[in-house]
Formats: C-alpha cells, structure tokens, sequence
C-alpha cells in the first residue's frame, strides 16, 4: 500500500483544500457526481485506444484498463500487464500502475491495489481524482500560476468580458451555468447566442453548454444539470475534471494557430525579400545598359561646319540633360534606396546580407556613372568650342546682314512715297504737312549714307576672306547702291512740285479754319451724347435705377439748344462751297483743321433723337429687374439664416460626442450612425437653398445685405458636417477594430479615453506633443529626449506634431514584439507536424495559406532520418535556412 501524510517533493499542486477528504464522500450527492464525472472522463481517453468503462469500481478491478488508461494519457509504455484472472495477478497489475503514478513525482495517500480490486468506490475515485490531478490539472500554467489556482485564473481572465459572471471557486460559481457557457462563446462565439441566456434559468445554461461542448469540442458530457442545481455546492473535483476538459481542447487550437501564424510571419519576411533582390537586380541592369549606350554618343566629336548643325547638337544634348538623364539619376538613388532597405531588412530578421550579382555591386554603378559624367563634360566643353570657332566665322556676314535689313527696311516704300501726286489735292495744312515732312526725310537721307557706305565696306571684306556665301552678299550690295542713287533724283522732283501747289491753297484756309473751332466741340458733344445714351449701365438697387432715370430726364432738356448750334455750323460749311465755286478752285481734298463734315453731323443728331426714347425704355425695364431680384434676395435669406446656424450647431455637437464616453463603443458607433441619419435627412433643405441660390446667380445678384451667409459657407459648412461625423464613425470603428484585434476590455478603453481627455487640454480629439509627454510622465514612464522622439515616431510617423486618440490606444495598448528564431519556427513546425521530426504536404496544407504551404513544399528538402515516410519534408533544415548562410 501507497501511504503519505501529505504531498511534497517534485509536485505540490495539492493545497490543504485539495487533499482527498474520505468523509466528503458519504455525501452521495457528491459521491454520485464524481462517479459521473470521473467516468465519462476516463472514457474520453480510453475511447483513442477503442475502449470505454461502465462501472468505475469494477471495470478498474483487474488493472488491465487502468495501465490503459494511464498508457494513453501519458503517452508512455507501462510494464508487460499480468493475463491472468487470479486475485494475486489483478493486485500485481493495479500496483504496476500504482508504481507508475508514484514515477511521476505522485505520493498516494493511503490507496492500496487491494482495496482497488475489491472494487472500493472511496479509494478508487481517489485513486483516478489523483491522475486527474497529474495529467489534466498540474501542467496548467497562466501568469506564474500553476494547477488549481493556474486553473482558475485561466477561467477568469478567459470570462472577465462578461459582466453576469463572477467565477471565484469550483462549486457554487458555476451552478447557474453562465460560466461554462461564457468559456465556450468566448473562443467560438458562433456555437452559443450568449446574449439571450438569462441567469435566473441555471438548467437551461447547462444544458446548452453540456450539449455545444460535447457536439462541437469532443468533450463528454461529464456533468448533469440536474445534480448541480440540485446540490447546494456542487462537488469541486468533478466542477475542475470537466473544466480542464475546455482548457485543454481550447488551448491546443491556441497553439496551433500561433504557430501557423509564426510561420506565416517568417515566410512573408523571406517573400517580401526575394522580391526586393529581383527588383534591384532588373533596375541595376536597366540601368548599367543605359550608360553603356550612352557614353560613345557622348564621346563622339565629329565636327559640323555650319552654326545651325552645331546648335542642333547643342540641343540634343540640352535634351538629354533635360528630359533623358533627370530619370536615370532618380534611378540610380533609388537603386542605392532599395539597396540600403533590404540590407537593413535582412538585418533586423536575422537574414545574411544580399550580394548582388557580378558588376551590379553598388560601386560598379558608381563607378560606370563617373565614367558617363566625364564622357559628358568633355562633350560639353567640345560643343561650346566649336560654336565659339563657327560664330567667329559668322559674325562678319551677321553684321553684314543686319545693316543691310536695315537699310532695305528703311527705303521700304520710299520711291513710291516720292513719286506721289498727293499733293494735287491735298489742303493748304496738308501742303505745309507735306513740305515739312519732306524736309525731314531730306535730312533722314543724309544721314543714312554713312550706313551705305558701311555695308559697301562690309561686303569687300568678306570677299577679301573668301567667306563661301559671297556671291549673294556682292549682289544684295549691288542692289543697295543703285536704289541710293535713285532715291536722290526723286527727292529733288518732289521738292519743287510741293512748293509750286502751297500758294494755291492759302486763301480759303480761315474759313476752314472757323468750321473746325464750331464743328468739333458740337461732334464732341453728339458722341458723348450717343456713348451715354448707349452705355450699358449695372445697377444693383432701386435707389440706383432711380438716379439714373433723373439724370436722363436732365439731358432731354438741352436738346433744343444743341439744334440752334446744329444750325451755326451747316452755314459755314455752305460758305465755303459758294468760295469754292466761284475760283475753281480743286478741292478734292478736306478740312485740314478736322475731319468732320456736314453728312456726319446730320447723321449724329439723327442717332441722338433715336436713342432717347430707347433709353427711356430701358430705365423702366431694370426699375422693375430690381425690385424682382429684391424678393430673390429676401427668400434667400430668410432660408440661409436658419440653415447656417444648425449647421454649426450640429458641428459643436458632434464634437462634444467625440470626446464623451456614454456607454460602449457598439452604443456610441449606434447612436453615431443615427445621428448621421437625422443629418442626412436635412438634405432636402439644402437643396432647396441651392435652388434658390440658382435663381439669385441667374439673375446676376452678387451681393445680400439681408444675410451673412453664401450658398458657398453653407456648402463648405454641410460638407464639413457629413466628413466630420463619418470620419467620428470611422474612429468608433477603428477602436472597435482595436479592441477586438488586442483583447481591450470596455473599461480599458474608457481608462483610456478618460486618460486622452484629461491631457487633451484644447478639447479638439488631438493630443499635442507635449500634453502626450506629460501624459507618459504620469503613468510612469521616465523619458528622456531620445525615448520621446523614438515614441513620437510610432505615435505620429507623418511628423505633424500630434497624437490622435487611435495612434494613442495603439500605444498604450502595445504588446513586447515577438522576435521570431529559427528555433521557434523549428517548434511551430513541430506543432504542426504533431510532435513528428517530418511534415507531411497535406498537413501544410491544412494549417497554412495556399500560396504559403506551396512555398514551404517548393523549398522542404525530403526528410531522410530512420523514422522517414513517403513525402516526408524535413522542416528543421528548412527552419534553419531560413535564417543561415544558404539562399532559400
């Protein structure tokens, strides 16, 4: 017989309360509850090896299923079982189990294999409570915890959530069954509707849990309902049996899916990389190939012999400064960009640094690029030379051309100009004009012969230099030199005639002179009239019309007096026509002194009556426009006095819910979205002012004395509005997002916003930099000016001075970052290969994305070790190449 006082050694997961209390089972409530329990949870591994008891006393009796038992729950082989059916051979086969539990740093208290194989109920149930214990209970660890108590903070912290449950123990905190159905919700929320489970209905909650856990986990129903709503406090083994049955098949899909998601981690890494490496390699190529076609373009000097050849080169490579090699410069820092990102990538994921292929080495690009700009600035300088040497050849025949442009520039015209007869009918002013003018261009000529004389010598010389274009130059001069003598016999001709004709004009020039002084202020004052009469006026008030309309009742009362005037000056004009006649004289010429005549001033006058009357027509048209615009003005405003206003009133509150917190953040995303709803809804009314503002443009109203608002501040105010409250939803949902993604608790998060208010002293949802700096101060952190700035660029990257409250939530909220080992992908590997030193390809598949798993297959070398199956992959090279030498 096994006996000890107390547990002690190796294993002490078996506190005071623990220990197996034999009066505890004359409770039969109890007794019938741990024979249930204890049944169904033998049989749940005794089903692996296709076998199961129905009596707990007496199918253990023989021992055989007893070492069974403890075969498959430990995973080890127990000594050869006796066959025999004698009593001496069923006591030897309980104490080889016996040994076996005591091998496992297990003391039993006073458990004997006769008083098992006597079918004892008491020692027997204390006997399995004991495996239990050191197979189910005493591994689990959470938080330094271990066994019971590791036990019970792990159902805990996994029910915090749920306010309706309060888990404190094994007996009396599960009896309303919320808490087995919280375990089962919070890992697959899809199996259980927590939200219509009430807690005054405890048989319904256990049933449900009772039945999900067996159907969809493979965990037995190992409890009744009946029995625990039953018992004033339910039995504590058979409560902690069953819920380390949810531990165990929970934290295994735990595992598994952390090491899934290891693996995809590290694989990301390498993928990200590869492509890195191929993107360097394809631009490194591009652009080695391009300065290798470049530089004998560059090097090529082959003279041109005319400046228009030689500038065109000049352009070229004007062109290629300008449009062809700005690319390839940003190219080539982009390349050394990529270069230094994947060197400092495969730095920090513990990945050997990437050797380009031959030539395409950062420095050989350097070094092909100094080749190319001193092929480039020898071009250059050949370029400038060669222009400097043909503009000297140039500038002799330039200059040659210039004056001579000049020169035919200026006698353009002039032998025509000379040889007219206008003086014939010109007036005595005109005549005096005439011969003054030419006077003038007698001097012009003079002093033109210099330049003559100038292209002349010009011309010889670049025939004593054999310039190529001579021929043309010779006869361009040519040309020049007999026009210059031309020109001088018609100037003389034309000398006399003018002379000749200014005594004939004298004698009628006073009476001109009279029509003039009367005829031009009176055609003044008619095309003033008509310009008036005609002006388009714009006019935005009645007031404004009005004064208008006096002004022109003004002007009708002179017109009397401008017809007597009208009058004066016709008589002059028919004064001059009875001189005329009289001395024959020519007078197809006109008035010198004017250019006003009779026709057009009866022609003026004529218009000036005609427009009055359209004026008057006109004033009383706009009188009435602006007393229509006048009521658009009103209705306008009357509407945009009241929108604008709850614009902003709807502004302000939005702001204030941003900051608040009532309620959970599903509650605040709910009464968002309806207040967005209300806003939408007021849609029509603004439309109805754009409508209005649509008439107030077509009318051409520019201004409203009756409103502050513009249909543009109600625009700029209502989009403003919708972007304010969708970008307030956006951010309940991004904490949402949050939250869920990091495991933050509702009254986490209100810490949180409590926390973000308090130090955002502007109320604006922002936190400045220095109110986040005293922020971290107060919960602990010591900072100096480099953490600050480290934490800063995690909290705002773009550098804008400012934490919102998701970066902050981010922050706080952060967990020690998992820097992933070959070794760790080693055991994720493991995992999922299920203990085995080989993985399978439907396994990859299985646990891995589809593109993953076959990158994974495309680089598992086969497994060879003595254990090797048909398509085993060896993933522990793979691991281990992953962060070696070799390229994957």
């Amino acid at each position: 017989m096994h006996n000890m006082d107390e547990y002690d050694g190796e294993i002490d997961y078996m506190h005071q309360e623990d220990d197996w209390d034999r009066d505890l089972l004359l409770d039969p409530a109890w007794e019938k509850q741990q024979r249930k329990t204890f049944t169904a949870w033998c049989n749940s591994h005794l089903r692996k090896a296709g076998t199961q008891i129905e009596n707990i006393e007496e199918d253990f009796r023989d021992g055989l299923k007893l070492m069974l038992l403890l075969e498959v729950i430990s995973g080890e082989r127990l000594a050869k079982p006796e066959r025999g059916k004698m009593r001496v051979h069923k006591i030897s086969n309980v104490n080889k189990a016996l040994d076996f539990i005591t091998g496992k740093g297990v003391k039993l208290v006073s458990i004997g294999a006769e008083e098992i194989v006597d079918g004892n109920a008491k020692m027997t149930l204390g006997m399995i409570w004991t495996i239990i214990l050191r197979f189910a209970i005493q591994d689990i660890s959470v938080e330094e915890t271990s066994a019971k108590e590791g036990l019970l903070l792990w159902c805990q912290r996994k029910t915090a959530p749920y306010k309706n449950v309060n888990i404190q123990n094994f007996h009396i905190s599960w009896k309303d069954g919320l808490g087995f159905c919280a375990l089962i919700h919070r890992h697959r929320p899809e199996l259980i509707d927590y939200g219509k489970l009430r807690k005054d209905d405890p048989m319904t909650n256990l049933n449900t849990a009772f039945d999900v856990a067996e159907k969809y986990l493979d965990i037995p129903k190992m409890l009744d309902a009946e029995d625990i709503v039953g018992t004033a406090r339910p039995d504590e083994k058979a409560i902690m049996t069953y819920v380390s049955s949810f531990y165990h098949a929970f934290s295994g899909a735990q595992k598994a899916e952390t090491a899934a998601n290891r693996i995809c981690k590290v694989l990301a890494v390498n993928q990200e990389n590869e492509q890195l490496m191929e993107d360097y390699e394809k631009l490194a190529t591009d652009l080695l190939e391009w300065i290798r076609r470049t530089i004998p373009w560059l090097e090529n000097r082959l003279p041109e012999n005319t400046m228009q050849a030689m500038q065109q080169k000049l352009e070229d490579f004007r062109d290629y400064r300008r449009l062809h090699k700005p690319p390839k410069v940003q190219e080539k820092c982009q390349l050394e960009i990529n270069f230094n990102t994947l060197q400092t990538k495969l730095r920090l994921s513990n990945r050997p640094a990437f050797m380009p292929s031959e030539g395409k080495m950062v420095s050989d690009i350097n070094n092909a690029w100094g080749n190319l700009e001193g092929a480039e600035k020898g071009y250059e300088e050949w370029l400038l030379n060669e222009i400097r040497r043909l503009e000297r050849l140039d500038h002799l025949a330039e200059k040659f051309r210039q004056k001579a442009a000049i020169h035919e520039a200026w006698t353009a015209g002039k032998e025509d100009m000379l040889q007219k007869h206008d003086f014939e009918t010109a007036s005595l002013s005109e005549i005096k004009a005439l011969l003054k003018k030419h006077e003038a261009f007698e001097s012009d000529l003079a002093a033109h012969q210099d330049r003559v004389e100038q292209i002349a010598a010009i011309a010889q010389e670049l025939n004593e230099l054999d310039y190529y274009d001579s021929p043309s130059v010779n006869a361009r001069c040519q040309r020049i030199c007999d026009q210059w003598d031309a020109l001088g016999a018609l100037t003389q001709k034309r000398s006399e005639a003018l002379q000749r004709t200014e005594k004939l004009l004298e004698t009628i020039d006073q009476l001109y002179l009279e029509f003039a002084k009367r005829a031009a202020p009176f055609n003044n004052w008619m095309e003033g009239a008509m310009e008036d009469l005609q002006d388009t006026f714009i006019v935005h008030t009645i007031e404004e019309i009005q004064g208008l309309s006096t002004a022109h009742e003004q002007f009708k009362a002179t017109l009397p007096e401008a017809d007597k005037e009208r009058q004066a000056i016709l008589g002059i004009h028919n004064e001059i026509a009875k001189i005329v006649q009289t001395y024959h004289v020519n007078m197809a010429g006109t008035n010198p002194y004017t250019t006003i005549n009779p026709q057009e001033i009866n022609a003026k006058w004529d218009k000036v009556r005609q427009l009055v009357p359209q004026r008057d027509q006109a004033l009383i048209e706009e009188h009435a426009r602006q007393q229509n615009n006048e009521r658009l003005r009103r209705q306008f405003a009357n509407q945009a006095n009241v929108i604008g206003p709850w614009i902003q009133n709807k502004m302000e509150e939005i702001g204030r819910i941003s900051i608040e917190m009532h309620g959970t953040l599903e509650d605040q995303l709910t009464h968002l979205r309806q207040y967005e709803k209300s806003i939408i809804n007021y849609k029509p009314k603004i439309d109805q002012l754009e409508g209005d503002h649509q008439l107030i443009q077509e009318a051409l109203i520019f201004d409203n004395k009756h409103t502050n608002y513009t249909m543009e501040h109600i625009r700029v105010g209502w989009e403003q509005l919708l972007t304010t409250i969708a970008r307030t939803i956006n951010e309940i949902e991004n904490q949402v997002l949050t939250r869920d993604a990091k495991g933050i608790s509702q009254e986490q998060l209100n810490e949180y916003r409590a926390s973000f208010n308090h130090f955002d002293k502007k109320r604006s949802g922002i936190m400045e930099a220095e109110d986040f700096k005293t922020c971290l101060i107060s919960v602990g952190y010591n900072l100096g000016e480099n953490e600050f700035s480290r934490i800063m660029s995690i909290v705002d990257p773009n550098r804008m001075g400012i934490v919102t409250f998701q970066a902050f939530i981010d922050f706080m909220s952060r967990e020690t970052a998992d820097t992933d080992t070959a070794d760790q992908v080693m055991a994720s590997f493991k995992v999922l290969a299920g203990d085995k030193n080989y993985i399978l390809a439907d396994e990859l598949r299985r646990e891995l994305p589809p593109d993953q798993a076959e990158y994974c297959m495309a680089r598992m070398a086969p497994y060879t070790g003595p254990d090797a199956v048909p398509g085993a992959l060896d993933y522990m090279s793979f691991s281990t190449a992953l962060y070696g030498e070799s390229d994957l």
